[in-house]
């Protein structure tokens, strides 16, 4: 273009400024909007000690809404609730100690502990590993950060809800959690979680398929048939993977299960994942035969039976 030419504006810009307007309405609600991670007030003074390690640097870097924390130990923050769901969750307490945490199922092994979750905050972390397990193949989504907050939340309620189930069936989470003496904080501890739910079958059922997916017609036991165990969700933080936590965990579980009366546990496996696959094959699960049509095209059911 020749120097000193004029340049008619363009069209969206000489007409008013239409564009612009509503542009600025959007960028003045974005503003206005609230954010989910800002820090609060510490409450402990700054006398509880904090570990940073490499790990709590790879926690950072994946756990949105918790940066803040991370970056000011001692305050004490919102979880990544929607705002219109406020919650005492307190990401800078401390883990229960091995003596403090009186649990019915525990199971050591190397630096780590395998048991039930007992604490509001072990669930949320338990709930926030099984988000980014579910969206690790889309780390390039625009919105993959709010897909994880939205589905965490929702598996954190609904986690807390079947554990607390009194009747048809029992439901444990279980966490593995770091094993020292260092004073860690539990976001710096639970590196891996897994569900076993122990019931009786239900009417029509001949194979278990995961718990609450179930028809609502067919939602009755059958007390007169033996319990089995069903365990979902295994998951192991990407940092902390290849060190037997995912194992230990799936053995502690299938022993909760027998001490429930449960003479065969199942996991279901998508056909795919051949490493989650040798590592139950491993431990001693095998593959379930269905005789023809209730086999899915993706996953596979398999059982271990003592």
């Amino acid at each position: 273009m020749a120097t000193g030419s004029v340049v008619a504006p363009p069209p969206s810009l000489a007409s008013g400024g239409r564009g612009l307007r509503r542009r600025g309405v959007l960028h003045r609600r974005l503003a206005a909007s609230p954010m989910k991670d800002e820090p609060v007030a510490s409450t402990n003074g700054g006398k509880d000690e904090m570990v940073t390690d490499s790990f709590s640097v790879a926690r950072r870097a994946s756990h949105p809404g918790l940066s803040s924390s991370l970056s000011n130990p001692m305050s004490e923050v919102t979880t990544p609730f929607h705002p219109a769901a406020p919650s005492d969750l307190r990401f800078n307490r401390l883990r229960p100690s091995v003596e403090e945490s009186d649990c019915k199922y525990k199971r050591f092994f190397g630096c780590y502990v395998a048991r039930e979750a007992i604490i509001d905050e072990e669930y949320w972390i338990a709930a926030w590993l099984r988000a980014e397990n579910r969206y690790e193949d889309q780390s390039s989504d625009r919105y993959v950060e709010s897909f994880k907050r939205k589905f965490a939340s929702q598996e954190f309620h609904a986690l807390k809800r079947r554990c607390s189930k009194l009747q048809g069936e029992k439901y444990i989470c279980f966490v593995a959690v770091k094993n020292d003496d260092l004073k860690r904080t539990v976001l710096n501890s639970v590196v891996g979680t897994l569900d076993v739910c122990i019931r009786h079958p239900l009417h029509g059922e001949t194979f278990p398929a995961e718990p609450g997916k179930t028809s609502f017609h067919c939602r009755i036991y059958q007390p007169d048939q033996p319990k089995f165990g069903y365990l979902t969700n295994v998951c192991v933080a990407k940092y902390a993977r290849r060190q037997g936590i995912a194992s230990n965990m799936l053995l502690l579980a299938i022993d909760a299960a027998r001490l429930n009366g449960a003479e065969e546990v199942y996991i279901h496996v998508h056909k795919d994942n051949l490493p989650a696959r040798r590592l139950y094959d491993q431990i001693g699960f095998r593959m379930v035969d269905f005789d023809g049509a209730r086999q899915s095209s993706d996953l596979c059911l398999l059982s271990f039976s003592s």
